[in-house]
């Protein structure tokens, strides 16, 4: 394995020319030098060097019809009637279909300048709902894509039991996904015995939603989970929209963030996906908990959701991540700008979510993501210093939009200057994944994709 030599790079202690990255036998970084010559032997890249920002949220099966729920029905579209849709969409994928999607997203993944993924992965089941010879199959086929593409994959198999709070029974379009809670463990004990000691691959689990999982299977599965990993990542869809929040209350009697604070004290472990709809109160206690707060804005915009507290939020030193969900789109950067411009829409401010004056308002955003990403997706990442993975982007320095730009400068053009990529190399684990924005098995893949996509949907 090479070492890697950059012409500038962003370090924790900020940007530094001529920076050479000696690696270990593991693709983790062991040593940095600054102002350094380029060794013999060293892979150089010519542009500015970040590290990766990991993506903490993929449905991998829903990128097969991004773009395909915009035709207006009858005049009262909502997140919930794209969800029929999606399910109907489901109803012909098998398992290589799903293969050939997810391989074709995953490419478009680390290209967009994502170095990691969060796959909450709920196509468990056959076409009729019965399980697979192995209840795994879908799970590995998840694994193979992301192998194909070079993408290091945080598995979360989902928890679905119910269709609504108070264990409403499943419907037609939810057959796929179910599990109670004896077959659930089955499927976690086979991933954790084909993965357990894979360094491409960590396992955590994701109870769907606290409308699809009743209470005490809920409790039930986080504790047999963290007896099994007790690091192992917990990822939940939580107060996406204000249909859940009245439903829970209904229910309940409290929000879903904050029945969920109450019964369990979630820590850094969990990730709680969306949290769009929070009291001041419910902020404060999430920022304060360790959580990190995953936040999917084109998804969230493309469904109606709603804009996220950003700015209260990160003004708590809460932690956040980001993650392209449906891949409506997928790019950090378009994630992170929205972030940024649902505060500014809200706020009528600029430079909101910049943490104070004369600071980069994309420096802010992107080592915050990074951060959270790494802690989401249970990865040594996010950062370029020793013993981090070398999981890195390298940014185009010769592109237009990045003419004359020197450090911070070079992020903020990065993200807001417009919508050419400008990530033109991405290294993964030490490993040149994507050269001169081409990946070595991309046209191989985007052949099985168009092909499998013209099967399901012609």
């Amino acid at each position: 394995m090479s070492n890697l030599f950059f012409a500038s790079a962003l370090l924790p202690r900020g940007w530094a020319e001529d920076v050479l990255v000696r690696l270990d036998g593991r693709g983790r970084i062991a040593a940095i030098e600054t102002g350094a010559p380029c060794p013999p032997g060293a892979e150089r890249f010519a542009g500015a060097a970040v590290a990766g920002i990991a993506n903490l949220h993929s449905h991998a099966h829903q990128r097969a019809i991004a773009g395909l729920g915009e035709s207006s029905g009858d005049g009262s579209d909502s997140f919930w009637s794209w969800r029929e849709v999606m399910y109907r969409a489901l109803d012909r994928m098998d398992p290589d279909d799903f293969e050939a999607v997810a391989a074709q997203l995953y490419v478009e993944t680390l290209k967009a300048g994502f170095t990691a993924v969060a796959e909450f992965h709920y196509l468990h089941h056959d076409r009729d709902g019965r399980p697979y010879a192995d209840p795994a199959e879908t799970s590995h086929r998840a694994v193979a894509a992301a192998r194909a593409a070079g993408l290091p994959i945080t598995l979360l198999p989902v928890l679905y039991n119910a269709s609504g709070f108070g264990g409403a029974a499943p419907t037609a379009g939810q057959r796929r996904f179910i599990h109670d809670g004896d077959g659930f463990q089955r499927l976690t004990e086979r991933l954790r015995a084909a993965y357990g000691d894979a360094d491409d691959v960590r396992l955590g689990i994701a109870p769907h939603s606290l409308r699809a999982v009743p209470e005490a299977l809920l409790a039930e599965t986080v504790a047999a989970h963290t007896a099994a990993n007790p690091a192992g990542p917990i990822h939940i869809h939580i107060a996406e929209q204000r249909k859940e929040v009245e439903d829970s209350l209904a229910f309940s009697g409290r929000r879903p963030v904050e029945w969920l604070l109450e019964r369990h004290a979630p820590d850094s472990r969990w990730c709680l996906i969306h949290a769009t709809h929070m009291t001041e109160s419910e902020v404060a206690a999430v920022a304060a908990s360790g959580a990190v707060a995953g936040l999917c804005p084109t998804t969230e915009a493309n469904l109606g959701d709603g804009f996220f507290a950003a700015d209260s939020y990160m003004a708590r030193g809460g932690r956040w991540g980001i993650g392209s969900d449906s891949h409506i789109s997928v790019s950090p950067v378009e994630d992170l700008r929205w972030l940024e411009y649902g505060a500014r829409l809200t706020s009528g401010r600029r430079t909101v979510l910049a943490g104070g004056p004369r600071r980069s308002t994309a420096r802010r955003l992107v080592e915050d993501a990074q951060a959270g990403g790494a802690q989401a997706t249970g990865f040594e990442a996010g950062r370029l210093a020793p013993g981090r993975r070398a999981d890195i982007v390298v940014l185009d320095t010769a592109h237009p939009l990045l003419a004359a730009r020197k450090g911070d400068a070079l992020l903020d053009s990065w993200i807001f200057a417009g919508n050419a990529n400008l990530v033109r190399d991405v290294v993964i684990a030490g490993r040149t994944v994507v050269r001169d924005r081409r990946h070595p098995r991309e046209d191989a893949i985007a052949e099985r994709f168009t092909h499998t996509l013209g099967r399901l949907l012609g």
